[in-house]
């Protein structure tokens, strides 16, 4: 598998979201990435229906479906419909960002491996921001204070990990759990 650790990416673009895409991949080229484009280039045929946001966003999310890489980004108008694509592959856990607070929230609380972006909504500094944030963070970066946020969120990830919708009918709209972790935060040690 290709790592962050590694500054290895997978990114793609539908025509919409291209030209942010091209900003934070030669943003990212230039601190030593090592990317992986499957969308729009710029040598891409404009009519070419292969480049179409939800095709791309299922190329993509294959290459974190078949453990090919361990994160990606993709850019849309939107960075909705890329993003729905992309979640159709298993294992992704994909999301739509347009913060930069949402990006750390993104990796650090939910474990996201797929990142998508709007181009339509989010300013290409901002971009190359989340990015550097999205990259430079993991599941519980910064939540330490919190006695147990790691082992809370990664239960939820396993659980959606495991989740089979047939099952979850039958068990009368229940989940499976695999455990429980205590709820009770102590707001004493939060960082102010």
């Amino acid at each position: 598998m290709k790592t962050v650790k590694e500054k290895h990416l997978v990114v793609g673009a539908d025509f919409a979201g291209f030209p942010l895409k091209e900003i934070v991949v030669e943003h990212l080229t230039k601190k030593g990435w090592k990317i992986l484009d499957l969308g729009v280039t710029k040598d891409s045929a404009p009519n070419d229906t292969d480049l179409m946001f939800h095709r791309v966003g299922l190329r993509v999310g294959a290459e974190i479906s078949e453990g090919n890489y361990e994160r990606a980004m993709l850019f849309c108008g939107t960075g909705m419909g890329i993003h729905i694509a992309a979640s159709k592959c298993p294992h992704v856990h994909a999301g739509v960002v347009e913060s930069l607070p949402a990006a750390l929230r993104a990796i650090t609380g939910n474990g996201v491996n797929v990142l998508a972006m709007g181009a339509f909504y989010v300013a290409p500094q901002t971009a190359c921001d989340i990015a550097d944030a999205y990259l430079s963070n993991e599941l519980g970066s910064g939540w330490e204070w919190w006695h147990n946020f790691y082992e809370f969120h990664k239960l939820a990830i396993d659980e959606l990990e495991a989740f089979d919708y047939e099952e979850y009918k039958k068990n009368g709209f229940r989940v499976n759990k695999l455990g429980d972790y205590d709820l009770t935060l102590d707001f004493d040690k939060k960082p102010e």
